[in-house]
Formats: structure tokens, sequence, C-alpha cells
């Protein structure tokens, strides 16, 4: 269960982490937890658990009556280390993911998990007019930020001629797209290019993609949100490469 998390163990080491405002996903405490860490605990929503004490000492021998659960540190890299990574990979072709701009830390965070829950190599995210990973993302991404690699651009434009000059082509969702995610042929080196919650893909992002994609809409909505947009184009990309 703690594989995700690092366990940090003691009154003043807990009340340290809470109050540095680093992402806690649990609180585990047995008799009279300080109000310090109860108060702030409650604040953060950080769920609070009493349990026995040999619980914590299951988990942190020196406890002192309190122990938290903090997701571990986000797995960043570098554009290049990513790219080597995913060419490395011999049981499917590079898949990366993209995000132009999404605002949202919840969208960001949901997105990150599809993206490692569909075997994706990685994303690519900017560092500025878009959500960084904060502890909202990293929660909301279920840990995911702990093993799944994250790279941070300072030009969205150049890591895309990057991943083309590596091989990659770069496939923008758009709902205006001349073809859909089942017309394309997603089995090569691909890059995925998610745009912002409510205004798609920037116009240069889009120009620079070497093709993009849509998503059949059969009901009266016509859109979905980010992250079910990107689980249905990464899983249709997988489809296709089991064939």
């Amino acid at each position: 269960m703690t594989s995700r998390y690092d366990v940090v163990a003691g009154k003043n080491a807990v009340r340290e982490l809470l109050f540095s405002n680093q992402p806690v996903q649990e609180v585990w405490f047995c008799g009279k937890l300080d109000p310090d860490i109860e108060g702030k605990a409650r604040r953060s929503q950080v769920k609070l658990h009493k349990v026995s004490r040999e619980q914590l000492q299951d988990l942190a021998p020196k406890h002192q009556n309190v122990i938290a659960l903090a997701y571990k540190p986000v797995r960043q890299l570098g554009l290049e280390e990513l790219l080597q990574l995913a060419h490395a990979d011999v049981n499917q072709s590079p898949l990366l993911v993209m995000t132009d701009g999404i605002q949202d830390p919840r969208n960001l965070g949901a997105a990150i998990r599809v993206a490692d829950a569909a075997g994706s190599h990685g994303l690519i995210l900017p560092k500025h007019r878009a959500a960084p990973p904060t502890a909202t993302v990293i929660r909301t991404a279920a840990g995911a930020t702990a093993h799944y690699p994250l790279v941070t651009v300072t030009n969205l434009n150049r890591a895309m001629q990057e991943c083309k000059a590596a091989g990659l082509w770069i496939a923008g969702l758009d709902a205006e797209a001349d073809k859909s995610i089942w017309e394309a042929d997603l089995t090569g080196p691909l890059v995925i290019v998610l745009g912002s919650e409510h205004k798609g893909l920037r116009r240069l992002v889009k120009e620079r993609c070497d093709f993009t994609l849509s998503i059949p809409m059969f009901g009266g909505v016509r859109s979905l949100n980010a992250s079910t947009a990107l689980a249905v184009a990464l899983y249709e990309v997988r489809r296709q490469r089991a064939v």
C-alpha cells in the first residue's frame, strides 16, 4: 500500500510536512492527535485515520503516535532523456502525450493518470500559461507522478520540433479534424497533443502538428472532458498496435 508513498513518522516531522504544503495523502494516529496537526490536516483536506499502535508500529517503529503518508516526488526528466526512454522500449513504438495549456490542476492530474494507465512513455507540459505539477495534480494522478515521467519545457513548439527530429509524428486532438481516430494509422512513433479545456489547441501548436484527429461523437454532447478525450485516443492507439 505504501509503495507510492513516503512514510513520515513523528510529531515534529509530520507537522513540518503539513505546514510545508507538500502533497500529503493521509495522517494515521493513535491516542490524542496534536491540535496543530489535526487543524492543518483538516484545512488541507488530508484524511485522518485513528488506528491502533500496532498498525503504526508496522509502518514506522519510531512513530511517536503519528505518521503521514506523503506522495513521493514527481518524476521529472529532460526531453532528450524521455525520447531515449521511449525509443528503448522493445515492446512498442514511442508513445508520448503533450498538453497545450491545461489550466485546471485536476484535469492535468487526470490526464497524467490516464496517460500512465494507457502505457504511454511520458507527458510533456509547458512551463508557462498552464497548470504546474502541484499537490492537487499529484493527488488527482493517484500517485502516478512518482513513476510516470513528466517533462516541463519552456517552448512547446521547440519540443515538437525535437520530437519530430527523433522520428515521432505529432497528432493533435481537435474536434474539427479531417480524420477520426478510427481512420488514422496510429501504429507508428507518436505524440498525442491535448489542448486546453475551453480553447483546445492553440493556432501555432495546431499548425505544427503533422495531422489532427477527432473523436466520433454520437449523442447531443459535442465534446468530451480533456482527460476523457485523451483516454479514448490513447486506447485506440493501443488497440491498433495490438492488432
